[in-house]
């Protein structure tokens, strides 16, 4: 988990997750410089399976989460944002589904509605389906142009796969999630779990929003993945 000035949700989160994990599972928490009362929040817990990391310096989520992915230790790593909700046996279902393949990838709901998210693009359900899972080409062509719902807190990866998606290119600057995706894809180690494995917290303090972006961001961003697919292919 990456925190960052995320006090009003974070205990919520770390609850739903703990519920679910064994004596041998830990959290790894690296919080990028928050000045708030995020890291009293999490150390209050007193849950020995938490280990916090702090960052005196911010450095952005990306950099955080890849951070986090290098201090874990387990055979299964499952990402997790601040603010969203596990639903119950979210572990064990991701847990298996990325030991079977390399990188597991759920769908989600939002909170409060239990409704799937829209397609930015359709305005169709945002659903991921198992039957795709090995179609690499089309799923990487949907990330290109933005319209196939993956989310690095709705996946998992097996240490191996980390392997591969270690380290995060330099000119990574958004959209780790789908980074992994790209290299899951690239190597056939992507599977898609057709249900739904947390509800989603929107609120304005999400790294990811759905405010419009200008044209230029969008171009910026379309060409670093297009950057990524290239990379993807050396790992």
């Amino acid at each position: 988990m990456a925190t960052y000035n995320g006090a009003s949700f974070v205990s919520a989160q770390i609850e739903s997750i703990l519920a679910q994990l064994v004596d041998d599972d830990e959290l790894v928490i690296v919080d990028d410089a928050s000045t708030d009362d995020t890291v009293a929040v999490v150390e209050s817990i007193g849950d020995p399976r938490i280990r916090i990391i702090r960052q005196n310096v911010n450095q952005g989520y990306v950099r955080t989460f890849e951070r986090a992915l290098r201090e874990a230790t387990g055979d299964v790593l499952l990402l997790s944002d601040q603010d969203d909700l596990w639903l119950p046996g979210r572990r064990d279902l991701l847990a298996q589904a990325a030991l079977s393949r390399g990188v597991a990838a759920s769908n989600l709901v939002l909170l409060g509605s239990d409704h799937a998210l829209r397609s930015p693009l359709t305005g169709r359900p945002w659903l991921l389906k198992a039957a795709d899972s090995r179609r690499r080409w089309r799923n990487e062509l949907l990330i290109l142009a933005g319209d196939i719902p993956y989310f690095g807190c709705a996946m998992a990866m097996s240490r191996d796969a980390v392997s591969r998606v270690l380290p995060f290119p330099p000119y990574l600057s958004e959209s780790h999630d789908l980074w992994i995706a790209t290299v899951a894809n690239r190597h056939g180690l992507m599977t898609h779990v057709d249900a739904a494995t947390l509800r989603r917290r929107v609120h304005a303090g999400n790294a990811s929003t759905p405010r419009p972006r200008s044209l230029r961001h969008v171009l910026a961003a379309r060409w670093m993945l297009v950057r990524a697919f290239a990379s993807a292919r050396r790992r």
